[in-house]
């Protein structure tokens, strides 16, 4: 993640307001979702432009990848960013005293060896792992005595666990429901055997979201912590619903009479039956929005619902349809065609 930008994925600046990368997320979604775009690198983007929504539509998930940028996965939880960045203020303040600002290869007091980015100037680099043991005695460190072999003849102490990653696949409706599931996976440690997960799914997960479970990734050395799995959403390909990011597109099957006349007809979705309104005069291909009977969204707006006209005539009519379908072909004057009356 470190030189992927989730403003630039997005197209935004980092000033940009939620309705602004609302936006911005629904155009991109469109132009990339598989259904839509055959290139072969739409899918990639399209991933890239869900979970760079989910992390910027979220404002707490948002103030941390502003604050830690792409580390902000790696930084605990109990890290609040207010006192992370007063820490920083105060660190660069402190050696600007001592010796008129960071000397070369230091930040705010802390040596600088790559690895994370955002808190100085411009090209100005800080270990995350450092700074965390600046602030925190060390607890994720994962170094004896804050070295590193070859500085000073101090080797490796505790090294915290790797952060691992695997797939849950889903259908539409038990992504939109959300709720506490179980499945099992091969051990991540390349042991062989199999391990049972407990995950509670978050209503109205995307395709390509991750969900993460602390402490169930790679084992620590030394007593120091384990690493996080990140569980990453895939949906199933499903016989009614299209997805494309948090809305759901579906075919409405309709008779000439009703596009022609106008009804309200009924829809499943996955939270239940809908009324959809057909307005009088619909031509096929028309699409009907039900607002906010999408994918829901526990931090924002949930998604659309769109209703594809597909109008349907019988394939067998009785003598009685052809007689009045043949009165009714006489009677009107409208050119299919060309969309008027001749």
């Amino acid at each position: 993640m470190a030189d992927r930008d989730f403003y630039r994925i997005l197209g935004v600046p980092r000033t940009a307001t939620r309705e602004e990368i609302q936006r911005a997320y629904r155009r991109l979604a469109r132009e990339n979702h598989p259904d839509v775009n055959k290139d072969p690198g739409a899918e990639d983007r399209f991933k890239d432009v869900s979970e760079a929504y989910d992390v910027l539509s979220d404002p707490d998930l948002r103030k941390r990848y502003d604050v830690f940028g792409a580390d902000f996965r790696r930084v605990p939880d109990d890290v609040d960013p207010d006192t992370w960045v007063r820490a920083q203020a105060r660190a660069r303040a402190g050696a600007g005293a001592r010796g008129g600002g960071p000397g070369p290869g230091r930040f705010g007091g802390f040596e600088e060896r790559g690895g994370f980015e955002g808190f100085g100037g411009e090209g100005e680099e800080v270990d995350l792992e450092d700074l965390l043991s600046g602030m925190f005695g060390g607890r994720r460190a994962g170094r004896a005595g804050g070295g590193r072999a070859g500085r000073g003849g101090r080797g490796f102490g505790p090294v915290p666990g790797a952060d691992q990653e695997a797939e849950l696949p889903l259908t539409v409706e038990d992504a939109y429901r959300g709720g506490p599931r179980s499945m099992t996976l091969s051990t991540l440690s390349g042991q062989g055997g199999t391990r049972r997960y407990d995950v509670n799914v978050p209503p109205g997960v995307t395709d390509g979201q991750r969900i993460r479970l602390a402490g169930q990734g790679g084992r620590g050395t030394d007593g120091a912590p384990p690493g996080d799995l990140y569980l990453v959403v895939r949906l199933r390909p499903h016989s009614r619903y299209r997805v494309r990011g948090r809305d759901l597109h579906l075919d409405l099957p309709l008779a000439p009479w009703e596009a022609a006349l106008g009804a309200t007809v009924a829809v499943d979705t996955p939270g239940g039956e809908a009324k959809v309104r057909v307005p009088p005069g619909t031509s096929g291909g028309r699409s009907l929005r039900l607002r906010g009977r999408g994918m829901p969204n526990p931090r924002g707006q949930p998604g659309d619902l769109y209703a594809e006209v597909r109008i349907r005539v019988p394939p067998h009519p009785t003598e009685e349809e052809r007689r009045l379908w043949s009165e009714l072909a006489r009677a009107s004057g409208f050119d299919a065609r060309v969309g008027r009356p001749r």
